[in-house]
């Protein structure tokens, strides 16, 4: 199938699937200097934004910002900027920068959306503005290949949700050296220079030319790293800033020897969720969990394991037909724990399944197909998603040498997290250091212990299936001057899900007061037991999660 095959019925299945003056030629500043940080972006006169209307709600501009900030008067790449206006501007704040995650999520779309997720206080009383990264969305867009034939060349190596056979991790491998080397070579100079140290630079430029004397941010899972990057290369320039679905920076950066899910463990917190939901389906019975009969955990696995060798395929009503592989239903599972209704998700796609290789109806799986038949459907123009959160991952981590090495460390890591090792541990396999060998010279890679001159609200929740809740906690002892947040909320992220998170995020925004440190919030709903969220949750929320975007394990993005 071809790999649009694959995004669509994934997402089908799932329901909801879809961070003094320089002189040119100047050493690098040394790392984890802020005065030295200071200097770099200070030495950027403030770009004067020549503001359009857009959106019907909103105003655009574009900036060019130094490409490489050692250079301020050399190459310059274009920054997209976006701002939704304060409702009530008589009592406006200032500017709340915001950033959905990825990476390679869209800032600009996600601020134009934040009506829509944002309680009304914080529209009310910001401007939301979003600046899109480097290589993403409306600005300058990185591009690793000369056109979509070469780039689908490579991608149909990795034209899998991820792969499980041997045959398909040596084309995945294959693939991914490919692209590495594309990267590397065609994606210069943005490659180069898109680093999330760069993004936080460009952040800082643009918050001077909002007015702001002082940042103030909210980023949701990736966006945590950008964040946490902000805070400690420019430890006295925000008022208040908030990290949700939080990446430990040390993991992130790693080391040479550690694929990245061995670092950040996403696999352990999918796995925590499933098998929490599959034991509280067991306990709750029938009446209340549609795969309930027996034992949830075995009956799981029974479902999983029989997809390996026989795989459902069925009319897909068009005149061609659907197969749903193990990668298939693993993906959709690790996209439905993503959604705060994680457990009846859950265990109403594998009750479907089950029912379907029992020789049941095939009609709720084909339904959920067809529900999905308005997603892209072609092979124009240029995506280049992949290769943006690539450039990322690649150029901000350290990574083992060898592509060929990332077979047997994701089985390691899918028999310490059953199922999603896997889905988790392909991700960075292109970023192999022989043959992704373009380096940001500029990128930070620590410390992430200065302390800050505000205090900063790091935000974890409990049943994270991609930024696990231990990354927040790890975030918490690393940050001197900060304060976290729990929740037991499920999905991924904690704000919309429940009145406490929502209500405490909102008002350290407004005020720059942190929330006592080590605060639980135990108001979400949790599977089988408890209500849907009621109309005080959703006054408080807009009425919807926001849309966080983050790297899927297929590797493209995943939309939420």
């Amino acid at each position: 199938m071809p790999r649009k095959t694959h995004r669509l019925l994934t997402s089908a299945l799932a329901g909801t699937l879809v961070i003094g003056a320089a002189v040119a030629g100047a050493a690098p500043a040394s790392a984890g200097s802020a005065s030295s940080e200071a200097r770099l972006v200070d030495a950027v006169p403030t770009p004067k934004l020549d503001w359009y209307k857009c959106y019907e709600i909103a105003e655009c501009a574009t900036v060019q910002l130094p490409l490489d900030y050692r250079k301020p008067q050399g190459p310059s790449t274009e920054i997209a900027v976006l701002r939704v206006k304060a409702r009530n501007q008589a009592q406006r704040v200032g500017s709340l920068f915001v950033n959905p995650g990825g990476p390679g999520g869209s800032s600009t779309q996600f601020a134009l959306a934040a009506p829509d997720f944002l309680s009304a206080a914080l529209v009310d009383r910001f401007d939301i503005v979003g600046v899109d990264p480097r290589g993403v969305g409306a600005s300058e867009q990185v591009k690793c290949f000369p056109s979509v034939r070469a780039q689908t060349e490579v991608f149909n190596l990795m034209n899998v949700p991820f792969p499980v056979t041997a045959a398909e991790e040596r084309d995945y491998v294959t693939g991914s050296k490919r692209l590495g080397r594309a990267c590397s070579a065609t994606g210069r100079p943005l490659t180069a220079h898109a680093s999330t140290a760069e993004v936080a630079r460009d952040m800082d430029v643009v918050r001077r030319a909002v007015g702001d004397k002082k940042l103030t941010y909210l980023g949701f899972s990736y966006g945590s790293a950008l964040g946490q990057y902000y805070a400690n290369m420019f430890p006295d320039r925000f008022r208040a800033l908030v990290v949700d679905g939080v990446l430990d920076p040390a993991a992130w950066v790693g080391n040479t020897r550690q694929i990245l899910d061995q670092r950040l463990r996403s696999s352990a917190g999918a796995y925590k969720a499933l098998h929490e939901i599959l034991v509280r389906c067991d306990k709750a019975g029938e009446s209340k969990c549609v795969f309930a009969e027996g034992d949830p955990v075995k009956r799981f696995d029974q479902v999983a394991n029989r997809l390996k060798t026989d795989p459902l395929e069925f009319p897909d009503g068009a005149g061609g037909t659907i197969q749903v592989t193990y990668a298939v239903f693993i993906s959709a599972v690790l996209g439905t724990l993503y959604s705060t209704d994680a457990g009846a998700g859950v265990t109403q796609l594998a009750a479907e399944i089950a029912q379907a290789q029992e020789g049941g109806s095939t009609a709720p799986l084909l339904k959920r197909v067809n529900a999905a038949k308005a997603a892209r459907a072609y092979d124009f123009p240029y995506e280049n998603g992949f290769e943006a959160a690539s450039t990322v991952i690649c150029t901000d981590g350290k990574h083992p040498a060898d592509a060929s090495s990332w077979p047997a460390a994701v089985e390691r890591r899918d028999r310490e997290a059953r199922y999603f090792g896997r889905p988790w541990g392909w991700i960075d396999s292109q970023c192999a250091n022989k043959t992704w060998t373009v380096q940001d010279r500029n990128a930070y890679t620590g410390p992430f212990t200065n302390r800050t001159a505000a205090t900063f609200l790091i935000v974890g929740n409990f049943w994270d299936p991609a930024t696990a809740y231990h990354g927040a906690v790890s975030a918490r002892a690393l940050a001197p001057n900060a304060s976290l947040l729990s929740s037991n909320n499920w999905g991924h992220t904690a704000y919309g899900s429940g009145v406490c998170a929502t209500t405490t995020i909102d008002t350290y925004l407004l005020t720059g007061k942190a929330p006592q440190d080590g605060k639980t919030c135990t108001d979400a709903a949790q599977p089988f037991t408890s209500p849907a969220p009621s109309a005080t949750v959703r006054a408080a929320t807009a009425g919807q999660r926001p849309p966080v975007a983050t790297i899927r394990p297929d590797s493209v993005l995943l939309t939420h």
